[in-house]
């Protein structure tokens, strides 16, 4: 399980190193694509393949279904991780994410998400504050 917030630096190469708490969750490969909020998200490449199986039973008649499922495998690439536990973040995908030096990086359970510092803090505060104030239940049988 992917949990925490980590602060990695992006290098001049378009490389950031895995949280430490991540590695063996990811040393076996992972896949980058386009997320929601205009982040990355980062899946190990197990959870990835359970995914993309799981995306196609999904009905091609929905042109909904047919809008993301492009925008999402479009954007999607295989990393392997180097002996440094750095991995290359493609230059499409952090354009897309606006990702500069300063990355935030959080666990999401099943996968983690690669945020710009700025545009975290900005979705940190907006969402923080209904999160504090919610009075009704927001995952069904759970929260």
């Amino acid at each position: 399980m992917l949990l925490g917030t980590h602060a990695p630096k992006l290098d001049e190469k378009g490389r950031v190193i895995l949280p430490a708490k991540f590695r063996d969750e990811l040393s076996g490969g992972l896949v980058m694509t386009r997320g929601q909020e205009r982040c990355v998200v980062v899946f190990s490449a197990r959870t990835f393949e359970e995914l993309h199986e799981r995306i196609r039973t999904a009905p091609m008649t929905s042109k909904r279904t047919r809008d993301y499922m492009r925008l999402f495998l479009s954007g999607a690439s295989a990393e392997q991780p180097d002996k440094q536990n750095r991995v290359t973040i493609p230059q499409n995908l952090r354009e897309y994410a606006g990702l500069e030096r300063d990355l935030t990086v959080i666990g999401s359970g099943d996968r983690a998400e690669i945020w710009s510092t700025t545009a975290w803090e900005a979705y940190y505060a907006e969402a923080e504050e209904a999160f504090a104030d919610n009075d009704e239940e927001v995952i069904p049988g759970i929260f």
